[in-house]
C-alpha cells in the first residue's frame, strides 16, 4: 500500500541504495522541482493579492432580508468605478466564509478567477442565513416555497432576490446587471439564484452543485450512505452555532491512527457515531440518521423540480473525477433542459477533481496525464467570455451546448445536445469465466452465474492507500488492488482492435440473487491499459503503467431501494432479482490495444458504510444484525447482467 503520491518500486529503491550518485541526482531533481513549482506558487498568489489591493475596496455591508434577518456581505468594488465606467456585480453565497473579515482585511484571490478581477467585476460575498457572521437559524438546502403568502416565508431564491435588489439601489455606478457562481454548496445557492431570479440576474453558473443528497450527491447514492465524507464534513458543518461568529468549529480529529479503514471498522454500527462521538448534538447529522428513504424531506431540499421558467442563462460546470458532486452538475443541467429554456443552457465538463477548473492548471491527475492546461483553457475561453457576454455586452462567444472534454483521447468536444446526437446506447455484457463483451449469451435460462461472499467483517477497501481523510485519488486510481480479492468479480473484454468511446449515461442492469436480504452492490468500469503502456506518470516516473486499471466510473446500490426509494423492499433469499441503477455520465475513449473492464463487489469502505446484509433500518442496526451473505450475479439469458453506455458511432 502506498502512503503517498510519490513512491519508489523494490527494485528502484535497491538500484538507488546501490548507486549513491543516482540517489542524489534524482533526490536533488525531484526537490529542486518542487521547490520552482512551490515558489512559482507562491509568487503567483502575492501577485494576484498585490492587484486585489491596488484595484479594489472593501465595504462590509449587513443587508436586511425581507424578514428583518441581516446576512453579512463583503463587497469589492473596483477603485475606478464612476458614473462613466460602470461594471456588473458578481454573486457568491456561501456557508463556508466569507473571509476575511474587515474592510482592511483582502481576499487574495477574486472571482471564479483572476481573470474576472483583473477584467472589471464588483465581486460579492455573503455568508448565507445561519452561516459565520450572518444573522438566523442554518438549513442544509433550506426547501423552496413557491408560494410565498407572508415574509416569513422564506427560502435561498429569497434572499437572493433581496441581496441582489439591496446591491443594484445601493452599490453606486453598477451597470444593473448580476451574475452568480459557485462551487459545490455554493453551487447549489448558484442555482437557487435562478429560480424565481430577480431581474438583474443575468447569468448563473452552478459549479459542481449540490443537487440531492439523497440520490447522489456528497451523502448518499442510490440510497448508500457516504459514511467516510459524510462523518468528517458534517462533524463541523452541522456543528452548533449560537450566535454569529468569524469562526468555524473544527472537524472531527481524533481518530488515533492514520488508517480509516481501521477507525471506522472499530467504531461499529453508525448508530455509534452518536453515542460515542457527536452525543446527539450535530443537527444535521441527526436529521440524516432520522430519515433512511427518501421521503419528503429529501425531496422537498432537492431544487430541480423548481427549475423551470428559468429566465437568466445558465452554465452548469463539473468534473468527471468529482469525488464529490457530479451528480449535481449533471442533474441540474437536465432539469432545466427538460423544461425548454427560452435562454442559453450550457454544460461544461471536463477531467477535473471537485473545483479543480477553479485551481491549479488540470494537466493531469495522480499518474493520469490529460496533455494540455485545461483549467486555464476553461478559465480563459470557456467562463470569462461567457459572463462577458452577458454582463458586459461582449461578443457572443458562440459557445457549444455541451462543451465536453473526452477523457482517454484527451480532446476537448462539442455537441449541439447532451448526451450526443450519434451516441447510441450499447450493452456491455458479463459473461461466464470473466468475459465482457457487446454480446449477449445465448439461452433464455438463468443457468449462468457467479458467485462470491460478502463479509462485513472484511469489506473490500475503497483504496489502496492508507489515509484518514477520503481524498480524490480514489476516483482515478489504479484497481489492481481490488481486482486480486475473492470478493470482486472481474469482466474484462478481448483487447480492443478500434476505440470505443463513449458519451452519455452509464447504468448498470444486474441480475442477482442473495442469501441475505439486504445487500449492496457496488459496479466499477475501468480502462485496462496494454502490457507496453508507456511508464510516463506525472507524479512518480517509477510507476509502471502496464495493465493500469484506470476508474472511469464506480458506483454503488442499496439493494433494498431497488423498486422505490421511498419504500424499501426486503430481498427474498435466493431468488433472483433485478437491480438497476444510474451510474452518472461519462465520456471516455478506450483505445485500441487497451481493454475494458467491470467489476463488481458488494462493499466498498469506509467510502459507503457497510450493509448488515439484513433488511433493516442501517442507521439504527447494532452488531449483531450483520451477516456474511453468499451473492450470485446472473450471467445468462433473460437474466444477462450488463452496464449500459451510450456508443459514439
Amino acid at each position: 500500500m502506498k502512503t503517498t503520491a510519490f513512491s519508489f518500486s523494490g527494485s528502484d529503491f535497491h538500484l538507488i541504495k546501490k548507486h549513491n550518485s543516482l540517489r542524489l541526482a534524482f533526490l536533488l531533481i525531484f526537490l529542486f522541482s518542487a521547490t520552482a513549482d512551490l515558489f512559482a506558487q507562491r509568487g503567483k498568489v502575492n501577485e494576484d493579492s498585490l492587484y486585489i489591493r491596488e484595484h479594489y475596496n472593501k465595504i462590509e455591508k449587513m443587508i436586511p432580508m425581507r424578514d428583518g434577518v441581516k446576512l453579512f456581505t463583503a463587497i469589492y468594488i473596483p477603485k475606478d468605478i464612476s458614473a462613466s465606467k460602470k461594471y456588473p456585480i458578481l454573486l457568491n453565497r456561501t456557508p463556508y466564509s466569507s473571509a476575511p473579515y474587515g474592510e482592511t482585511m483582502f481576499k487574495t484571490v477574486l472571482g471564479p478567477s483572476m481573470n474576472f478581477a483583473r477584467d472589471g467585476y464588483i465581486v460579492v460575498y455573503q455568508d448565507v442565513r445561519g452561516k459565520y457572521m450572518s444573522e438566523g437559524d442554518f438549513e442544509a438546502y433550506r426547501p423552496f416555497i413557491r408560494e410565498k403568502k407572508s415574509k416569513t416565508d422564506i427560502d435561498e431564491s429569497s434572499d437572493t432576490f433581496d441581496t441582489i435588489d439591496w446591491l443594484i439601489k445601493n452599490i453606486q455606478d453598477n451597470n444593473g446587471k448580476v451574475g452568480s457562481w459557485g462551487i459545490s454548496a455554493p453551487g447549489y445557492y448558484a442555482t437557487m439564484t435562478a429560480v424565481d431570479a430577480h431581474p438583474a440576474l443575468k447569468v448563473a453558473s452552478p459549479q459542481a452543485p449540490v443537487t440531492d443528497w439523497y440520490m447522489g450527491d456528497d451523502r448518499h447514492h442510490n440510497g448508500a450512505f457516504f459514511l467516510m465524507g459524510t462523518f468528517a464534513f458534517i462533524s463541523s458543518y452541522g456543528a452548533p452555532r449560537p450566535v454569529p461568529t468569524p469562526k468555524g468549529t473544527p472537524a472531527f480529529s481524533n481518530y488515533g491512527t492514520p488508517d480509516s479503514y481501521e477507525f471506522y471498522k472499530n467504531l461499529g454500527p453508525l448508530k455509534n457515531v452518536n453515542e460515542k462521538i457527536f452525543k446527539h448534538e450535530n443537527r444535521i447529522w441527526n436529521q440524516l440518521m432520522e430519515h433512511e428513504v427518501y421521503d419528503e424531506f429529501w425531496q422537498s431540499r432537492t431544487p430541480v423540480p423548481h427549475l423551470k421558467n428559468i429566465k437568466p442563462a445558465v452554465m452548469v460546470v463539473g468534473g468527471w473525477f468529482d469525488q464529490e458532486d457530479l451528480y449535481g452538475p449533471l442533474k441540474t443541467y437536465q432539469g432545466i433542459e427538460n423544461n425548454k429554456p427560452k435562454s442559453p443552457n450550457l454544460l461544461v465538463m471536463g477531467p477535473w477533481i471537485h473545483g479543480g477548473w477553479a485551481r491549479g492548471t488540470g494537466e493531469s491527475l495522480g499518474n493520469i496525464r490529460f496533455g494540455s492546461k485545461t483549467s486555464a483553457f476553461y478559465q480563459s475561453e470557456i467562463e470569462l467570455p461567457y459572463f462577458n457576454h452577458f454582463l458586459k455586452d461582449k461578443q457572443d462567444p458562440k459557445l457549444p451546448k455541451a462543451f465536453i472534454f473526452e477523457t482517454g483521447s484527451n480532446e476537448w468536444k462539442k455537441y449541439d445536445q447532451w448526451p450526443p446526437k450519434n451516441s447510441v446506447e450499447k450493452k456491455l455484457y458479463l459473461h461466464a469465466n470473466g468475459k465482457l463483451s457487446f454480446e449477449p449469451s445465448g439461452g433464455n435460462a438463468a443457468t449462468s452465474f457467479d458467485e462470491y461472499t460478502s463479509d462485513p467483517a472484511k469489506p473490500v477497501p475503497y483504496t489502496s492507500e492508507i489515509r484518514i481523510i477520503r481524498g480524490s485519488d480514489y476516483m482515478y486510481e489504479d484497481q489492481r488492488f481490488a481486482a486480486t480479492r475473492p470478493d470482486v468479480l472481474v469482466y474484462e473484454s478481448d483487447v480492443l482492435k478500434e476505440d470505443v468511446a463513449i458519451s452519455g449515461n452509464v447504468f448498470a442492469d444486474l441480475f442477482v440473487s442473495t442469501t441475505g436480504t439486504d445487500a449492496d452492490f457496488v459496479v466499477k468500469l475501468i480502462d485496462v491499459y496494454p502490457g507496453d503502456a508507456p511508464n510516463d506518470s506525472p507524479v512518480n516516473p517509477s510507476m509502471k503503467m502496464g495493465g493500469f486499471q484506470l476508474l472511469i466510473r464506480g458506483e454503488v446500490m442499496r439493494a433494498k431501494f431497488r423498486n422505490s426509494f421511498s419504500k424499501p423492499e426486503a430481498m427474498t433469499p435466493n431468488k433472483v432479482e433485478r437491480v438497476k441503477f444510474d451510474m452518472q455520465d461519462a465520456a471516455h475513449r478506450f483505445k485500441k490495444g487497451h481493454k475494458i473492464m467491470i467489476q463488481v463487489q458488494s462493499s466498498w469502505f469506509p467510502l459507503v458504510d457497510r450493509n448488515p446484509q439484513k433488511f433493516v433500518n442501517i442507521y439504527q442496526a447494532t452488531e449483531a444484525d450483520f451477516q456474511s451473505a453468499k451473492h450470485r450475479i446472473y450471467t445468462s439469458g433473460t437474466s444477462g447482467s450488463y452496464v449500459g453506455v451510450r456508443v459514439i458511432e
